[in-house]
């Protein structure tokens, strides 16, 4: 060490270190730079321009871009799949099938299929729509259920199981049974007020001879605030306002079945309606479900309040140039043929605490009638026997009328 100090000095040996420490430097954070350089921006640009793995300088990395695109392959492959997916609710989903007496004797002639989905463990099921009524009957007079009808469910393990027919409900078309025994495989509902139109679907449903499920996937396509189940221009204020609709080739075979998201939770039930000539099919959000179960197993379906009117949802659109006041929100008691007659049922609630056709009913016990609370679901809170009180403007006024149920 003394002999190099004597031969180069001692303020040469430090700028000899300093270039000699520079040297390093560069050869170090050059190296890291081209193994970044070479691992990762390499790979990308001969991904996004295949033409570069020709040249020379690109063909030894080309190896590195199948390995990409390899990885996106598996993706696509595990979005193809949905056995992990409906593995657990579709063991809920049921075939139910029902008896009818053929309306002049005793014996049993007519029988049909229709899909259900379990909704508790202890085994009360829900399908949509009045699962005995017979086509020569109308359903306004009909009585639920059918005399005579009888109902099995069929499960997923084979088993068949005699169902005892807990009601119906009139608001949101739905019908509960219930099959005795215990551990039976609920399906899992998730929050419908956290469901966003564009997210994934899978449709079950089940309805055939024997038990066989069939799948489908689609897209929460819209929430449809403004859909009355009562098929006609005008809402009723006993049928529910407010359903999803979604994106599905063909819902028809899925009636009465549920669309699961990706996580397995049913996010609505198929539902349907003729309107003008044409079945629409929609799915009732699964926290209207939830909602009427709990009636349905308490035994009160039939204790929903009943208004006797029809109406129109006010919103924006309809508050630019029509004749109502200009308003946004709120109910206006409505008929087409422009007749309180036609728009107010006679003898019913609405008739006898004097609506009339025109009136806008503004709130309900204190709380807004808009697009998230429509009157027929702010009247369906009710029971027969409530008192409620209505907001309404009649004639640029503001009246408070009482209703009993």
């Amino acid at each position: 060490m003394g002999k190099i100090r004597n031969m180069f000095g001692k303020e040469k040996l430090k700028t000899l270190a300093k270039w000699l420490a520079f040297v390093v430097s560069v050869f170090v954070i050059g190296g890291s730079g081209g193994v970044y350089f070479r691992g990762h921006v390499v790979p990308s640009l001969v991904a996004s321009f295949p033409g570069l793995s020709r040249m020379e300088l690109f063909r030894d990395v080309a190896g590195s871009t199948m390995v990409i695109e390899r990885k996106e392959q598996m993706v696509v492959r595990e979005d193809d799949s949905v056995e992990t997916i409906v593995s657990q609710p579709a063991t809920a989903v049921v075939n139910i099938v029902i008896s009818l007496p053929n309306g002049t004797s005793s014996s049993v002639r007519e029988s049909r299929s229709r899909t259900g989905v379990i909704l508790t463990n202890d085994g009360v099921v829900a399908t949509y729509g009045d699962p005995s009524q017979r086509d020569d009957v109308p359903s306004e007079s009909a009585q639920v259920p059918y005399p005579g009808s009888s109902f099995h469910v069929l499960l997923y393990d084979g088993s068949d199981h005699e169902a005892k027919f807990l009601g119906y409900d009139r608001l949101t078309n739905l019908s509960f049974l219930r099959i005795d025994g215990t551990g039976f495989p609920a399906i899992a509902l998730a929050n419908s007020d956290d469901s966003a139109p564009g997210k994934k679907l899978v449709a079950i449903g089940n309805a055939y001879e024997e038990y066989q499920n069939r799948f489908s996937i689609g897209v929460l396509s819209n929430r449809n605030k403004l859909f009355n189940l009562s098929g006609k221009t005008v809402a009723s204020s006993e049928k529910w306002e407010g359903v999803f609709e979604a994106d599905i080739a063909d819902p028809s075979p899925y009636l009465g079945g549920p669309a699961v998201n990706f996580r397995g939770e049913m996010v609505g039930l198929f539902g349907s309606v003729v309107f003008d000539g044409k079945e629409r099919h929609f799915l009732l959000p699964s926290n209207v479900v939830r909602d009427t179960l709990s009636l349905a197993v308490a035994g009160k379906l039939s204790d929903r309040a009943s208004l006797g009117a029809y109406y129109l949802t006010l919103t924006k659109a309809s508050a630019v140039g029509d004749g109502a006041s200009g308003r946004d929100r709120g109910a206006l008691i409505y008929s087409p043929s422009g007749k309180t007659g036609l728009s107010v049922l006679a003898g019913s609630p609405a008739a006898k605490a004097g609506l009339r056709f025109g009136d806008i009913v503004i709130a309900v016990d204190g709380k807004e009638i808009n697009l998230d609370n429509p009157l027929s679901v702010a009247i369906g809170g009710h029971s027969k026997g409530d008192e409620a009180s209505l907001l309404v403007l009649r004639d640029g006024k503001e009246l408070a009328i009482p209703v009993r149920f």
